[in-house]
């Protein structure tokens, strides 16, 4: 419809996203650490969402196609419970899942999404409000793991809004971190906030480790391009060619740990701030937790949230959840 009136969809796009002041204080307070940490949110520039999206489609990665399958069967029952809510999409990179729920919810008034990649988000939308033109459809590029005031839109003042959270994203964060996004979710969703979370199951290494380290290298491209995007942004000087990619389970924690190893003992500057890395010296990307059901039921129940419905596959790889926020969190919103 829009090619042949030569219309272009209308995408409201908001930009809070973190200056680079931000983005350089974050990342040599990480790498000043005995432990060399950078948070995974500076992993998705538009190079780095791309290649998440090759992830994606990988035969290793369970992950996104099992998810996808769940959305599937479950679409008309989540269909019922969020109703004609917004639908706020926490980190909705290519937008692809939703579309599942969007073709099953055509009663929604708006969607909105959240992503920290200001470029990939605006693309993504622009095809989303394509293919839904009668979906009020805004774009925020933001830290969504961070305290979020929605900009005053009406819609979304007047509106009940339900979070969408796909991905095992919620993997990324520490336990700890998972409540304190989860409470900041719920002031975003209040009053009577529902909230669709992914979340990956435990299981066994040979599944899990395949899946964040596959044979044709996507995963290392995926996190080396970090060196690359602080190259180009910071003014460092990272040699890819000295670095390496490693991803391992570790069961004790529950958890895959992705790093970048330092293949020899080496100095780097990164915005005029000179870094040493020894030879095996790692620095940590991610961490991607796993639970079982009970396990994050019970960080939910910290956050406010109880969980309403719980649908997963036949092969107990991955789960989604619905929650809904307590009487006890909209009181507290109330008062």
């Amino acid at each position: 419809m829009f090619s042949a009136l030569n219309i272009k969809p209308i995408v409201q796009l908001y930009d809070l996203h973190p200056p680079l002041d931000d983005f350089r204080a974050e990342v040599l307070q990480g790498l000043s650490q005995s432990e060399k940490i950078v948070s995974p949110k500076f992993l998705y520039d538009k190079q780095g969402a791309e290649l998440f999206d090759a992830i994606c489609t990988l035969e290793e990665y369970y992950l996104t196609r099992t998810e996808m399958a769940i959305l599937q069967t479950a679409a008309a029952e989540i269909a019922e419970l969020v109703g004609d809510s917004v639908l706020i999409e926490f980190g909705s990179g290519s937008s692809q899942k939703v579309r599942i729920l969007l073709d099953a919810m055509p009663q929604l008034p708006a969607y909105v999404a959240l992503d920290i990649s200001k470029q990939h988000l605006y693309e993504s939308c622009l095809d989303l409000a394509t293919v839904y033109p009668n979906l009020e459809t805004i774009a925020i590029c933001t830290d969504y793991t961070q305290p979020l005031q929605l900009p005053d839109i009406p819609t979304l003042q007047q509106s009940h809004k339900v979070g969408f959270f796909p991905g095992s994203s919620i993997g990324n964060l520490e336990p700890e971190e998972v409540v304190r996004f989860l409470r900041n979710a719920a002031n975003i969703l209040q009053p009577h906030g529902g909230f669709l979370i992914g979340v990956d199951l435990k299981k066994d290494k040979a599944i899990l480790e395949p899946a964040y380290d596959d044979s044709q290298g996507i995963s290392a491209a995926f996190a080396l391009n970090l060196l690359t995007r602080m190259n180009q942004e910071l003014a460092a000087d990272f040699d890819l060619s000295q670095f390496t990619y490693r991803a391992c389970y570790n069961p004790i924690a529950g958890r895959i740990e992705m790093y970048i190893v330092s293949l020899c003992d080496q100095i780097v500057q990164v915005a005029e701030t000179k870094i040493a890395f020894r030879a095996g010296e790692q620095l940590r990307t991610e961490y991607s937790y796993k639970y079982s059901i009970a396990e994050f039921h019970a960080l939910a129940a910290q956050a406010g949230f109880q969980a309403r419905s719980v649908w997963t596959d036949p092969q107990q790889l991955f789960s989604l959840h619905y929650l809904q926020q307590t009487e006890a969190t909209d009181r507290a919103f109330l008062e």
